[in-house]
């Protein structure tokens, strides 16, 4: 009698773990289902890396791969206005006019306070539309790693001198809705470690860190793609200091010898200890845009546009706008169903 009581508990213990374990998957496949281009990465290898940071301690902590973390650890309790966010976009003297006219007159228009022009050569034309909000970084116009860096090490700096609360980056081919990123950043408190972004590739970068003694080391960590835009909050961004301020950000881009944008996340997750929290809401030239539908186009923090498999990239999205009239982005007609109010949004025919 007492042998099969006890075979009879066991056997209860074991259909009880049983079910608990196949609720923790489900519960996690209903986690990454929330963000399907990550889907594969994130939920199909438990591999794990250490990360370089004697830096940061030397702990030898270990790192999974890109985990989505829900909101909830990082709720902020207070009210977040767009005074609270310094937004920076890159550009250079030759996209002022094919670029960023485009972007003054869309939504800058409606963030200008709060938006800061970090660009190359000094234009007049720039100058009286951003008056002190265009920063003329004295860095080169190349494309290359030691330009893109350098006026990223600008931003950065310009962040840590004002006294806002995020810190967000864009390029010059972005269309922000403001009003979707204050939503999305209330989600979360820049009092916490938060690095907001969209990845552009499905696994982490590997790179080859530079040691004294021509020693290299090989790193591997994620980074949010630029041409995407990302955001970082002022507590990790004060972490960020010793490899991201002035000169230093230079010197730290040479160390693994890649742009501005994978420095980024090299500083975050290799010297800081930080981690990438991907957000499906942020969107570069890099993907297909065509596949966002109209309706979810209000709902996006950041879009794009440019050439994708030898294709035109562009939303899918009618407007008072023809094609001809706003070509190759959309952002007018965009711009145009979000704020129906702006001037030559009322002047156009049939709006």
């Amino acid at each position: 009698m007492g042998h099969r009581l006890i075979r009879g508990l066991s056997g209860a213990a074991v259909f009880l773990v049983s079910v608990a374990l196949l609720s923790v998957r489900q519960r996690g496949a209903q986690e990454t289902a929330r963000y399907p281009g990550l889907r594969q990465e994130i939920s199909g290898k438990s591999e794990r890396w250490s990360k370089a940071s004697p830096e940061a301690g030397g702990s030898g902590r270990r790192q999974k791969d890109l985990q989505v973390h829900p909101p909830e650890g990082y709720r902020t309790e207070g009210s977040l206005t767009l005074g609270d966010i310094f937004i920076a976009v890159k550009t250079t003297k030759r996209f002022h006019q094919s670029r960023m006219e485009l972007l003054l007159d869309t939504w800058i228009s409606r963030a200008r306070e709060q938006t800061y022009v970090f660009t190359d050569e000094e234009d007049d034309a720039l100058k009286r539309r951003m008056g002190d909000h265009a920063v003329f970084t004295n860095c080169s116009a190349e494309h290359s790693h030691p330009a893109l860096s350098c006026k990223m090490a600008a931003e950065f700096d310009a962040f840590l001198a004002s006294s806002k609360s995020w810190f967000c980056h864009l390029d010059d081919d972005n269309y922000l809705n403001p009003r979707a990123l204050l939503k999305l950043l209330s989600s979360y408190s820049a009092t916490w470690d938060v690095y907001l972004g969209k990845p552009s590739l499905n696994r982490p970068i590997r790179a080859s860190e530079t040691l004294p003694n021509n020693q290299t080391k090989s790193v591997r960590f994620w980074f949010a793609t630029g041409g995407a835009g990302f955001c970082i909050s002022r507590k990790l961004a004060s972490k960020m200091v010793p490899w991201a301020s002035g000169r230093n950000f230079l010197s730290t881009s040479e160390l693994i010898r890649l742009p501005d944008d994978c420095t980024v996340g090299y500083i975050i997750e290799c010297k800081v200890g930080g981690q990438l929290l991907p957000n499906a809401l942020f969107h570069s030239h890099l993907e297909n845009l065509q596949l966002i539908p109209p309706s979810r186009l209000m709902q996006q923090v950041t879009l794009s546009y440019g050439v994708f498999e030898n294709k035109l990239n562009v939303i899918e999205l009618s407007g008072p706008f023809s094609p001809q009239e706003d070509p190759s982005r959309r952002f007018r007609s965009l711009h145009c169903h979000l704020y129906p109010d702006t001037s030559w949004c009322l002047q156009a025919v049939g709006w």
